[in-house]
């Protein structure tokens, strides 16, 4: 009887040992996590990395990075001469945007990041209301820096600058 108990007892102790084995070999290895990431980003590869919360200088505009991969689009004609949001009329010959939360009367640089051309644009109204974009140029400014004269939207980035 003692013997039955002890073979019993070691081949519970195997099968036990060998699931547990068995278990851990099946578990993913812990992998060791990388170094925080630096905040010091490539705006554009002819400038110097900079901190993305500080302000530089571009052919003297005092620029600070707003948004990168923004899209952006542009009014219809059917806008032109209507009042915006900060009581001007819309002229899509004039240099002006339309932004959800910029301050009116923010200037910002804006950036085709197709082909590198941009304009600087003057917050004047609210919008775009459609969720996939940030921002609505006036079409002279759209068209100005667009790679394609047919295309209704681009990626740009967003710098605000700093008077």
């Amino acid at each position: 009887m003692r013997n039955k108990k002890h073979i019993l007892l070691t081949t519970l102790t195997i099968t036990f040992l060998s699931c547990f084995t068995y278990v851990i070999s099946q578990t993913k290895p812990v992998i060791e996590s990388k170094p925080p990431q630096d905040t010091v980003k490539t705006i554009r590869p002819n400038l110097i990395a900079i901190p993305t919360d500080s302000v530089f200088t571009d052919k003297g505009l005092k620029l600070k990075p707003y948004k990168k991969n923004a899209h952006a689009s542009y009014y219809a004609d059917r806008f032109n001469g209507k009042k915006t949001a900060n009581g001007s009329r819309f002229s899509n010959s004039a240099y002006t945007a339309a932004h959800k939360k910029l301050p009116f009367g923010t200037r910002i640089k804006v950036t085709n990041e197709a082909n590198g051309k941009f304009v600087i644009v003057k917050v004047t109204d609210r919008g775009p209301f459609v969720k996939t974009r940030e921002l609505d140029l006036s079409k002279r400014a759209f068209m100005e820096i667009t790679k394609s004269k047919g295309s209704g939207a681009m990626k740009v980035t967003i710098e605000t600058i700093v008077e």
